[in-house]
């Protein structure tokens, strides 16, 4: 005949099952809890990565990106590192100009590349971005009097060019842009318009050179 256990067995045994469940809920806990701040990590690691491309691109953008509105106006000039310069002479090919000088280059390797040659006789490469490259494109502009109001920086011999302004048969100063007559709107390169995709026009428009731009003052009359 089997006798029950007795109460004080029963009461251990109770014990040690409450035990063992209490030290699996803990291992759970901990296991979770570690799970999660893995993932709170990751998600903190992509968020902040997030972050720092943004910051970069948003001021890859403040550096490179003008401001339609006002060209000239768009580049702020960092102190001792680049000048505001009003430039005029004709901008030409490059393989053009080292013809005319009578220096050999091989002309393909020299294809399309523009130069300003000024009416000192120096060339200055253009650099081919928002505003400079339509001389890349547009040989209506090429080859005539200009005046060009741009940025040059020490050691660099490239012109980043700002303000275009041509001449026409009567020797009158034109602002220089491109049009679309659809949305009234202008653009600085050869493309379709930024809003209704049609096709833009070259703009000229009559115009004085902007007050910020010091002229030399002409010399006295010899008596």
């Amino acid at each position: 005949m089997n006798e029950r256990p007795p109460e004080r067995t029963k009461l251990a045994c109770l014990l040690a099952s409450c035990s063992v469940i209490a030290t699996g809920i803990i291992l759970v806990g901990l296991i979770w809890n570690r799970s999660s701040l893995s993932v709170d990590a990751g998600l903190g690691e992509l968020a902040a990565d997030a972050d720092n491309r943004g910051d970069r691109e948003a001021k890859a953008t403040d550096e490179n990106e003008p401001t339609a509105k006002d060209p000239a106006n768009s580049h702020p000039v960092p102190a001792g590192k680049a000048e505001r310069k009003l430039l005029g002479g004709h901008v030409v090919l490059l393989a053009d100009a080292l013809k005319r000088r009578k220096i050999p280059a091989y002309a393909q390797e020299l294809k399309d590349q523009v130069v300003l040659e000024t009416s000192h006789g120096e060339l200055i490469p253009i650099v081919p971005d928002w505003r400079g490259r339509a001389f890349y494109q547009d040989e209506r502009l090429r080859n005539r009097q200009v005046e060009l109001i741009g940025l040059l920086r020490p050691g660099l011999p490239y012109l980043q060019v700002l303000v275009v302004y041509t001449f026409d048969e009567r020797g009158t100063r034109q602002y220089t842009d491109y049009w679309c007559e659809i949305c009234a709107i202008p653009m600085y390169e050869i493309q379709r318009c930024d809003c209704c995709q049609g096709e833009i026009e070259l703009r000229y428009q009559p115009k004085a050179l902007p007050d910020y731009i010091v002229q030399p003052k002409a010399a006295p009359d010899s008596q």
